[in-house]
């Protein structure tokens, strides 16, 4: 599984094609696919970038643990794949980011592509600049997971 590391700032051209960074390339293991899905994050006002190969990994535990035929599986389902595309990086290490996707994260002339584990964020660079990390949440959240481990 690849781990993106790192947060950049990347120009976004009039058409919504963004470079990926080199070190996110170079994070890629080798012969990975340069094909990605986009979509809006579920939680976040950005959209996530997953490799193909993080996208079917993906998949693969949705369809083992969601119910597609009860309510909540259908409605969650639904919102998870709404407005995913898939996109492919071009022989300048581009991709084009439908302007719909754009638009609905308020993302124009510049973005910050953020590592994010098995994917990346694509946040509007004035929202991640004042994003601050919950003290309280991310306390509750380290203790509920640790306690997890044991």
């Amino acid at each position: 599984m690849t781990s993106f590391i790192g947060d950049y700032t990347c120009k976004v051209d009039a058409k919504g094609r963004i470079m990926l960074p080199a070190t996110f390339k170079k994070q890629m293991p080798a012969g990975a696919e340069d094909k990605f899905v986009v979509k809006k994050d579920i939680y976040e006002n950005c959209l996530t970038l997953f490799p193909i190969d993080e996208w079917k990994r993906q998949n693969e535990k949705l369809r083992k643990r969601a119910n597609p035929y009860s309510k909540e599986g259908g409605r969650f389902l639904r919102g998870f794949y709404k407005g995913a595309a898939e996109i492919e990086l071009d022989a300048s290490n581009r991709f084009l980011v439908p302007r719909r996707l754009l638009d609905e994260v308020n993302i124009s002339k510049e973005a910050v592509l953020a590592g994010q584990d098995g994917k990346i964020e694509l946040w509007n660079k004035n929202e991640y600049e004042g994003y601050d990390i919950d003290v309280e949440l991310a306390e509750k959240f380290m203790r509920e997971s640790m306690n997890n481990d044991e």
